[in-house]
C-alpha cells in the first residue's frame, strides 16, 4: 500500500462520493483511478463500454441482475 497525496478539496470529493457509491473514501479514489488509467489508455471507448469489457472480464453476467 502506497500514499498519495491530493488536495483537501479533492480528498472532500472522494469523501462524499464514497458515501453515495457506498464504499470506502480509498476503494473510491481507487476506482476512479483504475478507470481514469483504462480511459487513457482506450481513449475510444465510452465509460459504459469500459464498465462493460471489465464485467465480461471478469465473467459478470449482467443480464443475472436485469432479469432478478
Amino acid at each position: 500500500m502506497g500514499i498519495v497525496k491530493i488536495s483537501d478539496d479533492l480528498h472532500e470529493e472522494v469523501r462524499r462520493a464514497s458515501t453515495v457509491m457506498v464504499r470506502s473514501i480509498n476503494a473510491q479514489a481507487e476506482y476512479w483511478i483504475k478507470l481514469g488509467m483504462l480511459a487513457e489508455a482506450n481513449p475510444g471507448l465510452t465509460y459504459q463500454e469500459i464498465i462493460r469489457e471489465q464485467m465480461r472480464l471478469a465473467n459478470v453476467d449482467i443480464g443475472v441482475a436485469a432479469d432478478g
